[in-house]
């Protein structure tokens, strides 16, 4: 639940910026949105002067659970920039919902803090969310070519948390607390397959996560050189409020680095472990585009991607993009794999050249159809 907690934090923060480059309800004249420079359409002057209310509406195009939107009435409060200054996010508090073609639907609250010039950030929220997935079991390749188990989860519940930025140094030190009460449904079965624990079905979930971020990127949004590691490792416990004792481990890296004037690369990777006792929704899965979501779990997972981007226009680049993922199980003594790849290409426009923002479109093929998802800055966009 703490995951998908900061990955909606993680939306609302992208969406704030589609939604000050295109919202003709914040006041802005039609010569706002033009760049001096060049006379093309661009969103820096209303990213420079972002306050107050704002509707937000985005898409969401995960194919675990359809095509929908995700929508809230935020609030910005910020002061205004320093002139070469880095971006420092802004103060901003949202209360929305969501819904999806396959029935998940939920609502939300929730506030992102900046205090002591961008050195601390903060994240509190709540949640409300009935989820419908499908379970495709844990290493097993026959399940993950299947329309697996069907499954709805309710959940309720919050998280609280802080990242301080350790002196001049661009390392971040965290701390997250998630609380929450979930109850599963299986659809179409009432025999508990291999993979899913008995009391998987009713379950408090309390944990706290700690981290340490190294971050040298040089743009926050679309970023062209530079590394982000993150270590991050949920710790759940019945002492903490909860109903069981487990552990989860993540590592995640990403590097770029331009190869000429106009060639950028960029390449992310992860390696996720878990314990015994993990529900099996919260057990690791491989993360890439054109791959479902929670299609490809096990007790382990692990994915590589790579993206080239070719600035051909100074607003205008394409993108090429793959990657593979793995996800492996112990069950009944005999080790179980899954192994998947996916690639694509897109398309991105500077639609904020002060602040090194590109938005656009990738269509993306993996082992089922083609998926197309909307990009804001990055598709490895992290706060």
């Amino acid at each position: 639940m703490e995951h998908r907690l900061a990955q909606l934090a993680r939306l609302l923060a992208a969406a704030l910026v589609f939604c000050w480059a295109t919202n003709s309800a914040a006041g802005d004249t039609l010569a706002r949105l033009t760049d001096p420079a060049d006379g093309w359409l661009d969103a820096s002057a209303f990213l420079d002067s972002a306050y107050g209310f704002v509707p937000v509406i985005a898409p969401i195009t995960e194919p675990a659970v359809g095509y929908g939107a995700v929508g809230a009435l935020v609030f910005i409060d910020r002061k205004p920039p320093v002139e070469g200054q880095p971006f420092v996010r802004p103060n901003i508090a949202a209360v929305g919902g969501l819904a999806t073609e396959n029935g998940t639907d939920g609502l939300f609250a929730a506030h992102l803090g900046t205090w002591r010039d961008g050195r601390l950030r903060t994240t509190v929220g709540v949640a409300k969310a009935n989820i419908n997935l499908a379970f495709f079991g844990l290493g097993d390749r026959e399940s993950a070519g299947t329309g697996g188990l069907d499954y709805s989860i309710e959940a309720t519940g919050g998280v609280a948390g802080a990242n301080y930025r350790i002196g001049s140094h661009p390392v971040w030190l965290g701390l997250r607390y998630a609380l929450a009460d979930t109850q599963v449904r299986l659809r179409e079965s009432d025999v508990t397959p291999p993979g899913i624990l008995p009391g998987d079905r009713h379950l408090r979930l309390a944990g706290l996560t700690p981290s340490i971020t190294l971050d040298t990127r040089d743009v926050f949004f679309t970023p062209t050189r530079g590394w982000y590691l993150d270590l991050s490792a949920p710790v759940f416990r019945a002492d903490f409020g909860g109903d069981r004792d487990f552990e989860l481990l993540t590592l995640s890296a990403m590097y770029f680095r331009p190869l000429g004037p106009s060639l950028y690369f960029g390449i992310r990777g992860a390696g996720k472990e878990s314990s015994d006792g993990t529900p099996f929704y919260l057990r690791p899965y491989v993360a890439l585009r054109g791959v479902p979501a929670l299609r490809y779990q096990g007790e382990q997972a692990a994915e590589v991607e790579a993206e080239l981007r070719w600035q051909f226009h100074p607003r205008l680049s394409l993108v090429a993009f793959g990657g593979a993922g793995t996800a492996r199980s112990e069950v009944d003594h005999r080790e179980r794999s899954q192994d998947v790849g996916a690639g694509g290409v897109g398309f991105r426009y500077l639609v904020a050249r002060t602040y090194g923002l590109h938005m656009g479109l990738d269509v993306a093929v993996g082992p089922d159809d083609p998926v197309v998802y909307v990009v804001f800055g990055s598709q490895w966009l992290r706060p």
